[in-house]
């Protein structure tokens, strides 16, 4: 693999294990914007080895998510449960060529070598018992101990790269042991006969970004330990690393790394309380990343501008008031026409329909500058497609008695006029004149009527879009 390639691939490569958060799903985001900046591919594949763990469940809430927030994969999903043949294949490549070796040491003996090791102040490590050498006699095989299999790690020097985020790391090769590829299949025979088990993280990670032909690995720097050890078994493959950049942790509110058993939620519930994908995508890119002093973006601005010469290299703290804003901002730029089936999925949601129509995008415009996503965008239009109860306080403190004569008097004149804001709003000033009222008074108890609640945009406006027969039935019903 070269990084001088001339199409760049990135890929995402979540574990589904459970449901995917803020945190992974950015590991997501940013490889897809900068396979989209650079014109190259994004890979998706699904690292289920796992096995007990996985669930096809989450696989779907993956899928789900990244649906939802349009980061569309150019290739895949590949999984790696499908590719054990071509590692098996891999590893018996290595083991005929001297690359990898069975390794007998059970785990009673490795512990207590452990144990030995700490004792005298000394890194536990393996200390290559089994690791074939000239002229080294390898101890009798025993019997009844299927082996692991381990990758004959250099001795001496260092490995290094440049990270894009962190700089230059370096290892000692001194640091790292031979690292164990395969354990033994659960269900082999324990007649001490090598076989070929089952392949571990590392090496499945490393055979796939070599046949994807992967040339930018960003992912989180929880994986910054196993860098050293993929750039040696890519390179003893016969491929070059790809470019690197370890991204820091997303910290939730309360600054621990965000997690499921730290309170995080599912991508997909942000989905479900409204927010829009373009507000999350533009607040997920902000985490780790900047352009200038810009906050609100477009998914084309983010795709114009995404390097990864301005990835942040300290730890982003989830701000759900943040969000938020960012959601509000989103709101108020989208399209009413858009925002309306949105909003009508919502209003369905709250046992109500609406159909996607001109007025109801009207009502998205009217009302969704007061909103940061379309849940609460729905619960303000639901008084125009479902009754509304007015609280008795409301009612006390605006609905007097010196109020009633006048909202009389404009339930008349609103019986006789043209149904637009501006003849509505002719009805309330001579309304005014003829009972010397001031607008918030009468303005106040027409809204808790029509509309359940006192405070809403300008009235004439809000009125214009009930029916006509709807307002007048809520005005005398008091």
């Amino acid at each position: 693999m070269s990084t001088t390639t001339a199409q760049v691939r990135t890929r995402f490569a979540p574990s589904p294990t459970g449901f995917i958060h803020l945190g992974n799903i950015r590991s997501a985001l940013y490889p897809w914007a900068y396979a989209r900046a650079t014109g190259g591919v994004f890979v998706l594949r699904i690292e289920d080895t796992d096995v007990e763990r996985s669930s096809q469940e989450a696989v779907d809430v993956v899928l789900e998510s990244m649906r939802w927030l349009g980061l569309d994969a150019d290739e895949g999903p590949f999984f790696q449960m499908q590719r054990m043949d071509r590692y098996k294949e891999v590893l018996a490549q290595m083991l005929e060529q001297g690359l990898a070796y069975h390794c007998y040491m059970s785990q009673a003996e490795l512990d207590a070598l452990r144990e030995r090791q700490m004792a005298a102040k000394q890194k536990p490590r393996y200390d290559g018992t089994w690791r074939p050498e000239p002229g080294k006699t390898l101890p009798p095989v025993p019997p009844g101990v299927q082996p692991v299999i381990r990758f004959k790690s250099p001795i001496g020097g260092s490995v290094a790269w440049d990270d894009k985020v962190k700089g230059r790391i370096e290892f000692s090769n001194d640091e790292l042991d031979d690292l164990v590829i395969a354990r033994p299949a659960a269900n082999a025979a324990a007649d001490g006969a090598a076989a070929i088990g089952t392949p571990t993280y590392n090496f499945c990670v490393v055979v796939d970004d070599a046949d994807m032909k992967i040339t930018h690995v960003i992912r989180g720097d929880d994986h910054v330990n196993n860098t050293p050890r993929q750039i040696h078994i890519l390179r003893a493959l016969g491929h070059e690393p790809p470019v690197y950049a370890h991204l820091p942790t997303v910290l939730n509110e309360q600054g621990e790394k965000m997690s499921k058993r730290h309170g995080a939620k599912p991508v997909t519930q942000y989905r479900d309380e409204g927010y829009l994908a373009d507000a999350v995508v533009n607040y997920l890119a902000r985490l780790g990343w900047s352009h200038g002093d810009d906050e609100i973006f477009s998914r084309e601005q983010l795709v114009e501008w995404f390097s990864l010469d301005h990835l942040g290299k300290s730890a982003a703290q989830f701000d759900e008031a943040k969000l938020r804003w960012v959601g509000a901002q989103h709101l108020k730029r989208t399209d009413d026409a858009a925002l309306a089936p949105l909003v009508a999925l919502q209003l369905h949601r709250l046992g109500l329909a609406a159909p996607t129509d001109e007025r109801l995008a009207q009502l998205c415009g009217l009302f969704k500058d007061r909103c940061a996503t379309t849940v609460e965008l729905a619960q303000w239009l639901a008084m125009y497609f479902g009754e509304v109860t007015p609280s008795a306080e409301d009612l006390a403190a605006h609905v007097t008695d010196a109020v009633k004569p006048a909202l009389s008097s404009l339930a008349g004149r609103l019986t006789e006029i043209a149904w637009d804001a501006a003849s509505i709003q002719q009805a309330f000033k001579a309304t005014l004149a003829e009972h010397g009222l001031r607008m918030p008074q009468l303005a106040h108890a027409v809204r808790v009527l029509v509309c359940g609640r006192a405070q809403t945009p300008s009235v004439d406006a809000v009125l214009a879009l009930f029916a006509r027969d709807t307002v007048l039935a809520r005005l005398r019903a008091s």
